[in-house]
């Protein structure tokens, strides 16, 4: 626990406020360099270079084939066609943190 708050999820606006209070930046930098690290981390995965933040993890784009779905309501089958999905995989401090929890 970072904040000292427990959220089932956090959402954007949560996040800019808790950087604003645990920082000397006002709400409206903060939300300023969230945006900006938020649309870095979009660029780096459309671009498929990817973005690494040593002991936090990576984003990536990842491929996924094509493929035979089925619908759960109707159990129809179809075809799912090839798509990038992205994709986070965590790093290895994160992973002990969570972990410890």
């Amino acid at each position: 626990m970072i904040c000292g708050c427990f959220y089932l999820y956090m959402k954007k606006t949560d996040l800019i406020l808790n950087l604003s209070d645990s920082s000397d930046l006002s709400k409206i930098d903060a939300k300023i360099a969230v945006e900006v690290i938020l649309q870095e981390l979009t660029q780096g995965i459309v671009s498929g270079q990817g973005i690494e933040i040593r002991g936090f993890g990576g984003f990536y784009k990842k491929h996924r084939k094509p493929r035979q779905g089925i619908n759960p309501k109707t159990s129809e089958r179809t075809q799912v066609g090839e798509k990038f999905v992205p994709f986070f995989k965590p790093g290895k401090l994160l992973k002990e943190i969570v972990n410890k929890t």
